[in-house]
């Protein structure tokens, strides 16, 4: 081969060489310059609200649902969370007001819902809970209230008295669904400890029972004893004739009245209807209901409020009622709750309470059930 075509050959194997090694070195260059952009980029200072709402939709969609929002967003926050996963929707927990563009998209795939805490106080009616879930959760009364009375089993009661942690931006009907479906759960793992099984209705029953000892018990020692009181009534055909039933629904925090008493016609009225009211007449906490279930043993029929402890003081007729209640007179109201001479009823109430049912074995079940029947 003639010297000149070798020469050639090199020359533009050289030319080659050289302009692959510019077009590598460019390539290197641009993905280096591109990694500093993005570095750069989300490393940018960036000022959220700790708590953020996000739409459902694609990802697309929701970056620019952001981006209207006000944070920037575009084409490039879309690739780098669709690398990470996928965005949740609903209210989410930032936690954060200021923070960088990386945290703040790592978030928006990883962060965990935001929850606000409510509690519903023992002793409370699902009207004014749902007069103050409406409030508290921006939500529309009028929905949360048509929701319950839909699908409650019965006008109260349907809700255990406890405290909620609830995501923000949950709609009316998955609020009072979720509510329901926690409270079923706690009952029927409460019967099922006590019973053995869950009967709905029988559960209720117990329930009506425990809804006017938590209206009318001054702690939860009393509760028991209480308990007793109704049992008692109910066993000898006595009406109730407590105030507490008339503390239903609306009339949560009202006193009663003797006009009231008299002009009141419902069925929660039990000074003139016989028994226990249709349905419980509020929330009630597992304390009530396992007074409700194993009352004191007691010849008790009578109890008023005893002014110099807050207590009550019990009796078996109505004559020691009477006396109960005129020893009152001229004593300073006084809510210590502290009773300094306890008989062995307060002392059995007392044990009855201490006794963790959701922690016994049937056989200790059974004979708490022995020691009240």
């Amino acid at each position: 081969m003639p010297e000149y075509r070798t020469v050639n050959s090199e020359i533009i194997i050289k030319k080659r060489e050289t302009k692959r090694s510019l077009i590598i070195f460019n390539i290197i260059d641009f993905i280096l310059i591109s990694l500093i952009v993005v570095l750069f980029y989300v490393t940018m200072p960036l000022t959220s609200t700790k708590v953020l709402f996000i739409p459902k939709g694609s990802t697309s969609g929701i970056i620019a649902y952001l981006n209207k929002s006000g944070f920037e967003m575009n084409n490039l926050d879309t690739v780098i969370v669709k690398s990470m996963g996928y965005i949740q929707s609903g209210w989410i927990d930032i936690n954060e007001h200021k923070i960088t563009k990386m945290d703040f998209l790592y978030k928006l795939t990883n962060a965990k819902a935001a929850l606000k805490a409510i509690t519903l106080i023992p002793g409370e009616t699902s009207y004014i809970f749902l007069k103050r879930l409406a409030y508290e959760f921006n939500l529309s009364e009028e929905k949360l209230t048509q929701i319950y009375n839909e699908y409650a089993f019965k006008a109260d009661g349907n809700i255990l008295a406890d405290t909620y942690a609830l995501p923000l931006g949950m709609k009316e009907d998955h609020m009072i669904f979720y509510l329901f479906s926690q409270t079923n759960k706690k009952y029927e793992e409460f019967s099922k400890k006590i019973f053995g099984i869950y009967d709905k209705r029988k559960w209720y029953y117990y329930l009506s029972l425990a809804s006017v000892i938590q209206k009318e018990a001054a702690s939860i020692n009393e509760m028991p004893i209480v308990s007793s009181v109704i049992h008692n009534r109910l066993k000898s055909g006595m009406k109730l004739q407590m105030d507490g039933t008339l503390n239903y629904g609306e009339y949560s925090n009202v006193k009663v009245t003797a006009q009231r008493i008299k002009d009141d016609d419902s069925p929660y009225n039990t000074y003139k209807v016989n028994g226990l009211p249709k349905d419980p007449i509020c929330a009630v906490s597992l304390d009530a209901i396992k007074a409700a279930i194993f009352p004191v043993k007691s010849d008790y029929l009578y109890f008023v409020r005893d002014n110099s402890n807050g207590l009550h003081k019990f009796s078996k007729n109505y004559m020691a009622h009477i006396n109960n209640i005129n020893a009152n007179v001229g004593v300073e109201k006084n809510y210590s709750k502290v009773k300094e001479n306890e008989t062995q009823i307060d002392k059995e109430a007392k044990d009855i309470m201490k006794t963790d049912v959701s922690d016994q074995k049937p056989a200790s079940i059974k004979d708490l059930f022995n020691s009240i029947n």
